[in-house]
């Protein structure tokens, strides 16, 4: 099996980017396993102990639209779900712990000026990595 790690932000279109991207590997059906990470930051560590139990990254949008899109293709999936920093190595991490073959990441439309610079989580993991990385474009061209 060639598996393949999905880390996905809050944006949907990204996610199905991605999604889309992996469901085109060759032979993606019979040999593509699919690993969907979400990361929550610390940024939602202020709520209460009762609601931990709904922190789950299936509840995210951009997790779910990416599911459907790999498991409308056949293509078989697991959600992850992580909590951290994905500015600390969690994704380097999580690709290392599950073995993966490549990492698909979402690209951001940026300006001009921006395109010369990825982003600091994106360049961080390209430039960390220890296996192939793969940056999947936006779907306005």
């Amino acid at each position: 099996m060639y598996r393949v790690l999905i880390p996905v932000d809050t944006s949907e279109e990204r996610s199905v980017q991605q999604a889309k991207y992996v469901a085109s590997l060759p032979d993606a059906v019979e040999s593509v396993e699919a690993y969907l990470l979400f990361i929550f930051t610390e940024e939602g560590k202020d709520l209460p102990k009762e609601f931990e139990q709904f922190k789950s990254a299936s509840r995210i949008g951009s997790v779910r639209r990416a599911r459907e899109q790999l498991e409308d293709n056949d293509v078989d999936v697991t959600v992850l779900d992580k909590s951290g920093d994905v500015e600390e190595g969690d994704i380097l991490a999580t690709a290392e712990e599950y073995d993966v073959d490549s990492i698909v990441l979402g690209g951001r439309s940026r300006s001009p000026v921006g395109k010369a610079v990825f982003g600091s989580v994106t360049q961080s993991v390209i430039l960390n990595a220890d296996r192939p990385v793969v940056v999947t474009g936006s779907a306005q061209a």
